[in-house]
Formats: C-alpha cells, structure tokens, sequence
C-alpha cells in the first residue's frame, strides 16, 4: 500500500474543491448544500487520515459542522488578543488568537 501519498494529496484537492463549493453555495443563500458540502469534506479526510487546513477550518464550526457566514448564522467579536466567533445555529464558540503587530525595535536604524 505504496499509494497513500498520491491518495492523499487527491484527498487535500477533493477537500479544497469542496470547501470551496461550499463557500459559493453558501454566497447563494443555499446553507443546506453548503452544509452538506462541508460533511463530504469531512467524510474524505477522516477516510484518508488527511487534515482539513487551518485557513479553511476556522470557516466550519465545531460544534454542529456547519458552514458559517460571518453575519448569517456567526458572529465574529474581536477581544482582547483572540477572536471569538459565535455559531448562531448551536451556540459553539470558537476562539483564535491573534498578535498584535510588534512595534519596530529601537536597535535596528
């Protein structure tokens, strides 16, 4: 079972088409579709032990996996150093940090 690597890098492009299908659905008003597209990306990476990329992930909750629209069915707050955004169908809050950009050092001219 040599295949694996060529499986998975298929898998990766399987899930970054769905995702994306499901970001234009989901611009459509059609959340059942974009929904389900989110659960066949699930489906593939779970199957090909493949992980879903951390940009794409922070756009499906946690908590019922669903496809979330900032202003739809999320919220998005900002505080201090992360950002909480707020899944309006199951109430799941999910948090990611941020930095602040640092300020330029003295020592360097």
């Amino acid at each position: 079972m040599k295949r694996t690597r060529g499986v998975r890098t298929i898998a990766v492009q399987r899930i970054d088409r769905l995702l994306a299908l499901a970001a234009e659905e989901a611009k459509k008003g059609k959340e059942k579709r974009s929904d389900r597209y989110v659960q066949l990306a699930r489906k593939v990476g779970m199957r090909h032990r493949v992980r879903i990329l951390s940009d794409l992930k922070m756009w499906i909750c946690k908590g019922c996996h669903s496809f979330l629209i900032p202003g739809k069915n999320a919220r998005v707050r900002l505080r201090k150093g992360y950002i909480t955004t707020t899944c309006l169908k199951c109430g799941m809050q999910m948090r990611r940090p941020y930095k602040a950009p640092r300020p330029p050092s003295p020592r360097r001219n």
